[in-house]
């Protein structure tokens, strides 16, 4: 038997090291695969099915005091509900930075996901001076 010049225990650990790595790298194809989908505003239809995730990024404006909600009417809860806290970043649109609104789509139908950019979000808020609207009709399969 020929001497390579690594011992049994070296080998093992080379193999379990490159198994890891295997593992890791399909981890992170994975997660990249079912990272929940961005939409933006554009997107005035969405189409995802019952169980996803899913994001609309919308121009944030913190220097001038707006926020997003989610406006009147409301979408229907047994179709789709609002899922986790927004979350800003610096990144598109052209303004630098976004803030994105997750969404969960809870079970087959159709609704309507108005949102609504406004500084004192009560009511009237859609006649608000720099007030901003969003429309996307949203279908889970």
């Amino acid at each position: 038997m020929e001497n390579s010049g690594i011992s049994g225990g070296s080998r093992r650990l080379v193999i379990a090291v490159a198994i890891a790595a295997l593992l890791i790298a399909l981890h992170s194809v994975f997660s990249q695969l079912s990272a929940p989908t961005v939409y933006d505003a554009d997107d005035t239809e969405i189409t995802v099915s019952a169980g996803d995730r899913f994001s609309v990024q919308v121009p944030e404006d913190p220097a001038g005091g707006y926020r997003w909600i989610i406006a009147e009417p409301r979408p229907d809860p047994a179709v789709l509900k609002a899922a986790g806290t927004p979350v800003g970043t610096g990144g598109p649109p052209p303004a630098g930075t976004a803030r994105y609104l997750a969404f969960e789509a809870v079970g087959p139908g159709r609704t309507d996901l108005r949102l609504l950019r406004c500084r004192r979000c009560g009511t009237g808020a859609a006649d608000e001076k720099g007030a901003r609207s969003l429309n996307f009709r949203v279908s889970v399969g």
